[in-house]
């Protein structure tokens, strides 16, 4: 297993990160937990969504860059408020440089309002390695799978029905790798029927090729410095080209028994 390189940081006299590889920013330096609500919980309707959940329902959320995690704790809490007891949160993030547990701890500092779930966070965001790793929070009502990675490496093993995704890669100019033709067909393959998608950024190009992958874009008023940011809703693969192909997971999904089952325990 290759070793993972963890993100390098420099940080502001306010105490916020900036990656030295993109030379950009995780959060916006006026307010990123209002950027985060507005663009990828409010986009994406998670208020409405998680409140119509019913017992034993599940929302699956996938996200390309975990980064600090905010859009994560964010996301967390607000299912918090809103879904039964019984509902259940699946998170799926991808990220190449993952923050070390010392540097991590140190950005959520700065959210005081989501200590709660940052705290459960960082006690079992220990050891992260290559590959799948899967957090199981809050009592086994939030899961948190990472994918650590290249996006292009660890998404084509993933098999999973995403209901709603949050593209937060650092911006198009900075890291065109997470903005391309492939990588959407991979968010396209992955998602669930009329499954919603949201970003900060609005740049032409970016949003066709996320339409030509099936999704539907447009333009939507933007908050703080953004004058406008996307929003979408996955309409189907082109008819006038196959789905993309994909590689074999790692692993085999197993047949559907039906009738009775037995289990025997021993020792």
């Amino acid at each position: 297993m290759n070793p993972i390189t963890h993100a390098q940081l420099d940080w502001d006299d306010q105490g916020r990160p900036h990656s030295r590889v993109f030379d950009d920013v995780y959060f916006s330096d006026q307010s990123g937990l209002e950027e985060t609500r507005y663009v990828f919980l409010e986009q994406n309707r998670l208020q409405a969504r998680f409140a119509a959940l019913p017992a034993g329902g599940r929302l699956v959320i996938g996200e390309t860059g975990f980064g600090t995690g905010l859009n994560f704790l964010c996301a967390w809490q607000l299912f918090d408020q809103q879904a039964v007891a019984g509902a259940r949160l699946h998170f799926v993030s991808v990220e190449k440089y993952p923050l070390s547990h010392t540097d991590l701890q140190r950005a959520l500092a700065l959210w005081p309002e989501l200590q709660p779930y940052a705290e459960q966070l960082l006690g079992q965001y220990i050891a992260i390695h290559q590959g799948f790793q899967r957090l199981v929070l809050d009592n086994g009502r939030v899961t948190l799978t990472l994918l650590i990675g290249d996006a292009l490496e660890q998404l084509p093993q993933l098999d999973a029905q995403i209901d709603a995704w949050f593209l937060d890669g650092f911006a198009p100019a900075k890291n065109p790798d997470m903005w391309t033709a492939e990588l959407f067909a991979e968010l396209a393959r992955l998602a669930a029927p009329g499954s919603t998608i949201s970003t900060f950024t609005s740049t032409g190009w970016v949003r066709r090729l996320i339409n030509a992958a099936g999704f539907k874009m447009k333009r939507t008023p933007g908050i703080g410095h953004k004058w406008e940011i996307l929003r979408g809703e996955f309409l189907g693969w082109p008819e006038d080209r196959p789905a993309p192909a994909r590689a074999k997971p790692w692993f085999a999904r197993p047949v559907p028994v039906t009738g009775d089952r037995h289990a025997m325990v021993i020792g």
